[in-house]
Order: C-alpha cells, then structure tokens, then sequence
C-alpha cells in the first residue's frame, strides 16, 4: 500500500545575498557566493527548494589570537601573518570563505588605526579569492571609526561587514550603503529585535534589504542552544510564510562560541572522563554547528579546521536530494 507523504506547501522564499565580486561586477575576486533562496524547511528536498547550499568560513584574526594551543599544529606558522593565515585557510582546509576579525583595533589592546584595519584586508584580499567577511573588534565607538575606512578602502569587493545592532547600526549601514556591502545585522537572540534591526536598516535605504544577513547571535551546545535554536526555526517559517523582515540568510560564530566552553578547553587531565580534549572539541564544535544547519543557518563560521572539514561532509550529505 503506497504511503502518501504530506508536504508543507509555503507561499514565500528566504531571499538571496550575493557575496563577493569578481574583476567583471567591480572587484577581484575568483567567483561570488550566494546565499539563501530557499523555499522549504532545512534539507526538505521533496518539499522544495534550496538552490544554494549553507557555507563554511574560517575565523581568522589581525593579531596573534590567545586561542588553545592545540590550534598551534595547525595555525603557529601564519597567526603573526593575517594574509598568510587566509591563504592557508582557503587553500590547506577549503574554507568556502573566510570572515576576518579586527580585534587590535581594540583600544584595550592595540588600538590599531582604522587605516591600519583597512590595509590588513587589503592584504588579505589579495592573499586569497574568496569572498571575505569582516567584522568589527567589538567596540562600538572605535568600530564606527573602523567601518567607513574599510568599507571605503574595500569598494567594489562586495564585502560581508558587520555587526550592525539596534544601538549601533547606522556608521556601519551608511559605510554600506555607500560602497555596496552587504551588512550583518546581528541581535540578542530575540526574534522582535531582529525583525526591528532590519527594519531600522532597510529605512535608511529600501536596497538594504537585499544586502542582509541575519545574525541571531548564537549558544554552543550545553549552553542554551535550543533557545537559540527555536529563535532561527521561528525566523525561517516566518520568511516562507511571507515576512519580509525575517526573509533573509543567517551567519553564526560557531567557533566562537564552543572554544569558550570548558567542554572544548578543559584538558584531557583534568576531565579524564571526557576524553581526549582536541577531539572533544572537535566533536563540540562540529555538533554546534551540525544542529545549527537544521534551524536553517546559511553562513557557518567555524575555527577548527577538522571541524569545518566534519561540517562540510554533512553538508555535502544532506544537500543529496533524496525526494519521496
């Protein structure tokens, strides 16, 4: 007896960002990336569409980071070098892009001038192909500098620069906005101040919204994942179902977030009982980030490279279209 399998039919679609511009559209890279344009839940193929498959980047920072010495196997040689560092990415691990935090503009640390960001990702454009994402080093005031700097520096390049927030969104849209990038609009796992954050941004010029990515900010797993689970599951229904305000790709910092568990850094010594402490981490990150694929996540930012390696392998699974 044939079983008649019920399908979800949605009247909307999560709309597409493209990342990045190659030597014809403007800027120099090898190839764009797009992201978004799905018509269905995560991976229900028989249900709809999700013409563009969810992208791996590597984390890389413009300063030797403070990150646990297992990454020192993998990353001692190119840490003091930010464009050797990209390069290696791309090209040893196969990050589908690369996102580039700008931590020494810190003013507790280096207090690095917005001039000095602007030529590390110049350099880094160079060094590599893909299409990059930059972020801010998390210091509204000294990152409102930072944005128009690079933003200006960059034109053409179709960068992925964030974060914007309900507090401090309107330096980083307008860099935007001049020099066509495309913004991440992040918010404190709240679906309301989501939707308001892209309003805000989309005021200040309707083209915006096509420039959006979506970043709900994010838990590892243990530490509250499916709150924020439950928010991007909500965020994704509400695009297929035809809000507008919600119909756009989501980004998440994996690895920031599982390297700051004690399950990820606690020694082998100190927690016998939970194995050996680089493949455990391995294993958290890469859960995070394999749950997260569920609820819909587009741009999965990961720092491990075994890890991204796991994610890009269940990527590569799921994607196989096995409709009933």
């Amino acid at each position: 007896m044939a079983v008649e399998i019920q399908k979800e039919k949605y009247r909307s679609k999560v709309g597409e960002v493209v990342l990045g511009a190659t030597k014809e559209q403007g800027g120099s890279r090898s190839h764009t990336i797009t992201v978004g344009g799905e018509t269905t839940l995560p991976f229900l193929h028989f249900e709809g569409e999700m013409p563009n498959r969810p992208v791996v980047a590597l984390e890389i920072v413009d300063m030797v980071p403070e990150w646990h010495p297992c990454f020192g196997q993998y990353y001692d040689d190119v840490f003091a070098d930010t464009a050797a560092w990209a390069k290696k990415c791309v090209d040893e691990y196969g990050a589908d892009l690369v996102q580039l935090r700008l931590q020494s503009a810190d003013p507790d640390l280096k207090d690095s001038s917005p001039e000095d960001c602007a030529a590390t990702v110049k350099k880094v454009l160079e060094a590599v192909g893909v299409p990059l994402i930059v972020i801010g080093c998390g210091k509204g005031e000294k990152d409102n500098l930072v944005y128009p700097v690079v933003a200006e520096a960059a034109a053409g390049e179709n960068l992925l620069l964030g974060v914007a927030e309900v507090e401090n969104y309107k330096a980083i849209t307008s860099a935007c906005m001049a020099n066509q990038h495309n913004i991440i609009a992040q918010s404190p796992i709240d679906i309301n101040i989501c939707k308001q954050l892209n309003i805000l941004i989309a005021e200040m010029s309707t083209a915006m919204i096509n420039r959006i990515i979506i970043d709900p900010t994010i838990a590892a797993l243990g530490y509250g994942i499916e709150y924020t689970y439950s928010i991007m599951e909500r965020a994704r229904i509400g695009a297929l179902q035809g809000d507008k305000m919600l119909a756009m790709p989501m980004i998440g910092n994996i690895g920031f977030e599982a390297w700051r568990t004690k399950e990820a850094n606690s020694s082998t010594e100190d927690a016998p009982n939970w194995g050996e402490q680089e493949t455990r981490a391995i294993l958290w990150e890469a859960t995070t980030a394999m749950a997260y694929l569920q609820s819909g996540m587009d741009i999965l930012v990961m720092r491990h490279p075994r890890a991204a390696a796991l994610v890009k392998q269940n990527i590569d699974e799921l994607m196989q279209d096995n409709s009933y």
